[in-house]
């Protein structure tokens, strides 16, 4: 009688678990799309691209205000890090009620202003590429209000600790990470990685940094406290750009092999390898971690990963250029 019971629960609970659905991916992803020299809203749930706005040459990565009305383009310039071609003044400001360029804030110089994001302050933090510093920008007022020095040149991609007292840049042809004080304006310290890196995130309690070795496939871990690399994770093919999942437990990484990684950060080990389109471009994960979307410029589209099946889903078919992407809960109407 017992064990008839505990068949019972147990054939109950494996139905329950079978009519479960698959999580559906809500909300919206703003995309910038270099080659097109456009900027993309994309409602994901119809998985439909609801407005395209044109900017000017050319806009790499995106941010956007946090309810989700307005979006914001820097105009990084048409090379890539590094490389000579034009050098960009301006990031362009995007109504995503409306899809239209509604404004521009102009910068003091050409300085290839490339990754921005929001700080806790409401301030928005632009790395500028020429003037080896971070600008703060006062968005009400379209003023640079501070310029924080990195110290070294090339600082490429940005992210900030939850707090807002810190903020840290990928240093590419350096190979080094910028600790920045933001509420001094200052340098904090530069940490040694390797001969050259590229991007950089940021776990959600604001412990550890990841940045990626261009020369070796390995991951470095940065400890936030001592500046220190406290260890490195080796992969099976160099990584452009990753991401951590907000439980902490996983990095989600994309290789220009044409790779999906997802490694298991307590052990080190590659959970999961998923083949993609050769990747150099950005990660974005959903706040409650059920997806993952990766840029692939070469290739025109975005991957999706549903975190919670472990599965690649019908990636969003754009266009060639797709690159930063932000993704929104809601745009207001």
């Amino acid at each position: 009688m017992r064990r008839n019971a505990q068949l019972t629960v147990g054939l109950l609970c494996l139905s329950l678990t079978l009519i479960v659905p698959s999580v559906q991916a809500q909300g919206y992803l703003f995309v910038a799309n270099q080659f097109d020299h456009t900027a993309l809203l994309i409602d994901l749930t119809s998985r439909k691209t609801i407005s395209t706005t044109g900017v000017d040459i050319n806009g790499h990565e995106v941010t956007a205000s946090s309810d989700g009305r307005f979006g914001f383009v820097p105009i990084y310039g048409n090379s890539g890090v590094g490389k000579p071609g034009t050098d960009g003044s301006a990031i362009e400001i995007v109504d995503l009620r409306t899809g239209r360029a509604v404004d521009i804030i102009n910068l003091p110089k050409p300085v290839r202003p490339h990754c921005a994001k929001f700080g806790p302050d409401g301030l928005l933090y632009v790395t500028a590429e020429l003037a080896n510093a971070v600008y703060a920008i006062d968005v009400n007022s379209r003023k640079v209000v501070a310029e924080i020095p990195t110290g070294r040149p090339e600082s490429h991609m940005l992210v900030i600790s939850p707090g807002g007292s810190r903020a840290y840049t990928a240093n590419v042809a350096n190979g080094t990470i910028s600790v920045l004080d933001l509420w001094k304006h200052a340098l904090v310290t530069v940490i040694p990685v390797a001969k050259t890196i590229q991007r950089i995130s940021l776990s959600n309690d604001g412990k550890w940094l990841f940045t990626h070795d261009q020369d070796a496939p390995r991951i470095a871990v940065i400890d936030t406290a001592s500046y220190d690399i406290a260890r490195w994770i080796d992969v099976p093919s160099t990584v452009y750009s990753s991401q951590p999942t907000p439980d902490g437990k996983s990095l989600v990484a994309d290789s220009p092999k044409g790779n999906l990684f997802v490694v298991n950060l307590s052990t080190g080990a590659l959970d999961k390898s998923y083949d993609i389109p050769g990747a150099l471009g950005e990660v974005a994960l959903t706040p409650d971690g059920s997806h993952a979307y990766v840029s692939c410029p070469q290739a025109g589209t975005i991957e999706v990963l549903n975190l919670r099946d472990g599965k690649l889903e019908e990636p969003l078919h754009l266009s060639k250029g797709v690159d930063g992407l932000t993704w929104l809960p809601a745009v207001p109407k």
